[in-house]
């Protein structure tokens, strides 16, 4: 099964639900730039990669324009390389409003980076799929813009350069080089190969985050030193020598099969072969499930390059490679989330790392919360892999929350408390696809 075989977009009855329709939208009105939409006002100001993907989820339905130039606007900034920077920088937004800002990547003295200042490092591929779905939400739309023709080179490219830059054991599994790089910036995930990292001094972090969360909610200054010594090496090295942190992570994985398939949908509606896209799909399956799947635990588990040896840590990574299409260990990756670790039943969103471990905060960045975004992924596996009732059980609970908590960045996933800032678009955003997408019951 590939992507085409998907039903198509249902929009729900969502009159009892407008007043959380018209917030979703106001918050994403606020946080529109020029072209792009920030995370949240304050705390992140700037346009970030796999925010934007799952930002045009949701603006795909009221806007799809904005939500195809959300994609365009984000590949306009791609290196010469094929990479999609982490961050792209408005020029308009104060050089101290974020740290570590364009004047630490200092992307202008690399050969191939864009005219607009950017990170050098990247995000998990989740484009592919978003371009995908914001297509099939306005298909005529898109054709007259010719939004998947523009598109498609450039996330072609983008792929290409993470099996060949990133490939690095050759077994066919990209690497992230930086905890950043994940998305799940802070997950004990990482402690192993980051304790490895000597830490610069607190002196040096001229960090901006905490004027906008507690310091509770947020990275430590000891981990937050190893995040910005990790990145000065990599920049240091001209983004060629990939640092001393090195890890195959299976939610970046999962995304890259996942886009594959939409790449494959994208070239049959331009009128291009599929094939390759379907073989390469099937290639980062099966070497997923070699490389990084354990079968005793129900789950995939990231894999320290630099280290030889694979991390035995659950988090909710391990489980979202049920986005992939025909993924042949789906049915107990479910499982895995009914059990007592993600409690799938009742806990909401589902939190990013595992509930009965002794080291699990429920209020500190991906150390333990749940976050809209993750959840969202694994409705999506739900639904792909037909567990119907467990997908719209999830989808309603997801929206309850919302209401109660509003558009947090991470959310409490039993007390529903909600921490680091507010008005977060991806929230926002995934709330109006949830609202918008009828449940299959």
């Amino acid at each position: 099964m590939t992507l085409t075989a998907a039903p198509p977009v249902r929009t729900a009855v969502i009159s009892p639900s407008a007043s959380l329709d018209r917030a979703a939208r106001r918050v994403l009105a606020a946080n529109w730039r020029r072209g792009a939409t920030v995370p949240a006002g304050g705390l992140y100001p700037h346009q970030w990669s796999w925010d934007s993907a799952f930002i045009a989820l949701g603006l795909r339905h009221f806007s799809p324009v904005r939500a195809q130039r959300e994609l365009e606007s984000l590949f306009g900034a791609q290196w010469a390389d094929g990479r999609v920077p982490h961050i792209v920088f408005d020029p308009l937004v104060p050089a101290d409003a974020y740290f570590p800002g364009p004047a630490f990547w200092r992307s202008g003295e690399c050969a191939g980076a864009p005219s607009v200042p950017t990170s050098g490092i990247v995000q998990p591929p989740a484009h592919a799929l978003a371009a995908w779905e914001t297509f099939r939400a306005a298909p005529r739309v898109a054709r007259s813009r010719r939004f998947l023709e523009r598109l498609y080179p450039r996330l072609v490219a983008w792929h290409d350069w993470l099996l060949s830059a990133r490939d690095l054991r050759g077994r066919g599994l990209v690497s992230v080089v930086h905890p950043w790089e994940s998305g799940m910036d802070n997950s004990p995930a990482w402690d192993t190969p980051l304790s490895r990292v000597v830490p610069l001094p607190p002196t040096e972090l001229a960090r901006r985050d905490l004027a906008h969360a507690a310091a509770s909610e947020r990275p430590t200054d000891t981990d937050y030193g190893r995040y910005i010594r990790l990145a000065r090496d990599y920049r240091d090295s001209g983004y060629r020598e990939t640092p001393g942190f090195a890890v195959e992570d299976p939610l970046c994985n999962g995304l890259l099969a996942a886009g594959e398939h939409a790449l494959a949908a994208i070239a049959a509606e331009i009128g291009l072969d599929p094939a390759r896209h379907l073989a390469r799909a099937q290639q980062v399956t099966d070497a997923m499930v070699a490389e990084l799947w354990d079968q005793a635990a129900g789950t995939f588990f990231a894999y320290d390059v630099r280290g030889g040896a694979v991390l035995r840590s659950y988090s909710i990574a391990g489980l979202l490679p049920l986005v992939v299409p025909d993924l042949p260990v789906a049915t107990d990756l479910v499982k895995t989330a009914l059990g007592d670790r993600f409690r799938l039943a009742d806990a909401c969103p589902l939190p990013s790392y595992d509930l009965t471990a002794a080291d699990h905060e429920p209020g500190r960045y991906w150390r333990g919360p749940g976050w809209i975004n993750t959840s969202w992924l694994f409705w999506y596996g739900l639904r792909l892999h037909g567990e119907t009732a467990l997908a719209d059980d999830l989808r309603d609970r997801l929206l309850a929350r919302v209401r109660t908590c509003g558009f947090r960045e991470y959310v409490d996933p039993l007390t529903g408390a909600g921490y680091g800032t507010d008005d977060f678009s991806w929230t926002a955003a995934l709330t109006l696809d949830l609202l918008r997408t009828a449940p299959r019951r």
